[in-house]
């Protein structure tokens, strides 16, 4: 029998345009965080399954050029954690607005933690400077 022990949001930005955050290039620093949720999984006593859904929107340099947003989501708080999603997607160069990339990740067979707090971190990156994050992200 399966038991729902914590379920929680991780929300940055609420509309469209809310916000204009630079995505960085992995040539010049570490990929941005863009959200964390942590889930308390107190008492657990058997593996965890978790599914997590995020949604970012990105918007293209002042100069349209083939982009790609690189989207990582790790269980811990660093890149050197375990990566349970890692995805690369093309911005279409044909669109000057916001885009938006909604993705659904699953992690299985977890072992509880002992601290009782099972961390989720996504993080994101471009290939070109200038690419920004425009909100919404849930």
């Amino acid at each position: 029998m399966t038991t729902l022990l914590d379920a929680r949001t991780s929300q940055n930005a609420s509309i469209a345009n809310s916000i204009s955050i630079p995505i960085p290039i992995p040539i010049l620093s570490a990929p941005g965080l863009f959200g964390q949720v942590g889930l308390n999984v107190l008492g657990t006593t058997g593996p965890i399954r978790t599914q997590l859904s995020r949604t970012v929107a990105c918007q293209l340099p002042l100069l349209p050029v083939a982009t790609t947003i690189t989207l990582t989501v790790v269980r811990g708080t660093s890149l050197t954690d375990p990566v349970i999603y890692s995805s690369a997607e093309a911005l279409n160069i044909n669109l000057l607005g916001p885009q938006l990339f909604t993705f659904t990740a699953s992690d299985f067979n977890v072992p509880p933690p002992a601290s009782e707090l099972l961390i989720y971190t996504p993080f994101i990156s471009s290939n070109v400077l200038g690419t920004v994050r425009v909100g919404p992200e849930i």
